[in-house]
């Protein structure tokens, strides 16, 4: 006889989404290997995962709730059958703590109530909110390039971010796409920082991480910038520098400069 998930999970088989959700995030807390000691927890654990796995995929639900664990694991025979007219059979990844993470959105929940050897913490009165065991994630540095035209300028930079989002229900999260909107000063340098507070992944257990942003320079074909100067690259023929010349340099702002080659050279 298969693998019965729903009880697995202690559920019936009209257990909703909403249920089977509830239910994972229970049992994960309290059979995780960091709380439950007992010498049969990192077995139980993988098979809530592996439950929560099926369950909660639509597609892996059907099939398993039609066919049952043999047909979701060998496999079924398609409608319209093609070159492989089976379905290929589910395997478990074996990773319950990549589902674990998936499902808080964050590599370990019991970092507020457990030590580093995994000892309970013994939590002063007014428990977490008390002793401000709320951390926040370590920022999240990214590099802006951009060029001289830009620097000079001034413009705006639209940029996508992926983050992780916790849903309404407080049980799970969902990665959503956010734009972050910059509004480039003219004048701005080279390692100028620009922050956004706590646009990272969200967590039951954390504060968000800030996101920065650090300006870095783009190679100019013609210039070079020296603080607040801008320093013209050209190549002038030997025969012209001896015997003097004027050298034409277009400006970032468009304009034509005719430059005496004895300014520019010594």
């Amino acid at each position: 006889m298969g693998q019965d998930y729903y009880a697995v999970l202690e559920l019936g088989r009209g257990a909703t989404d909403a249920d089977i959700k509830k239910a994972y995030r229970k049992l994960a807390l309290k059979n995780h290997p960091l709380k439950c000691k007992e010498p049969w927890a990192p077995e139980r654990f993988r098979r809530l995962a592996e439950a929560y796995d099926v369950l909660s995929d639509p597609m892996k639900k059907g099939i398993y709730d039609k066919f049952g664990e043999e047909g979701l694991k060998g496999g079924i025979p398609l409608e319209f059958g093609g070159e492989n007219p089976w379905t290929a059979g589910y395997v478990f990844h074996n990773n319950p703590d990549k589902v674990f993470r998936e499902f808080f959105g964050g590599d370990n929940p019991f970092a507020e109530f457990f030590a580093e050897d995994g000892s309970e913490l013994i939590l002063p009165f007014g428990g977490l909110r008390g002793r401000g065991a709320m951390k926040q994630d370590p920022p999240i540095v990214r590099d802006l390039y951009l060029s001289l035209e830009d620097l000079f300028y001034g413009c705006t930079k639209k940029i996508k971010i992926s983050r992780r989002v916790m849903n309404e229900d407080g049980l799970m999260s969902t990665i959503r796409d956010k734009i972050l909107t910059i509004d480039v000063q003219p004048g701005w340098k080279q390692g100028t920082r620009i922050t956004f507070e706590k646009e990272g992944d969200q967590g039951p257990n954390v504060i968000p991480a800030d996101i920065t942003f650090v300006v870095q320079e783009k190679l100019h074909p013609r210039f070079k910038r020296a603080n607040d100067n801008l320093a013209c690259v050209t190549t002038i023929p030997l025969g012209k520098a001896l015997i003097g010349c004027t050298v034409d340099v277009r400006t970032l702002d468009g304009r034509l400069l005719n430059i005496p080659i004895n300014d520019i050279v010594e």
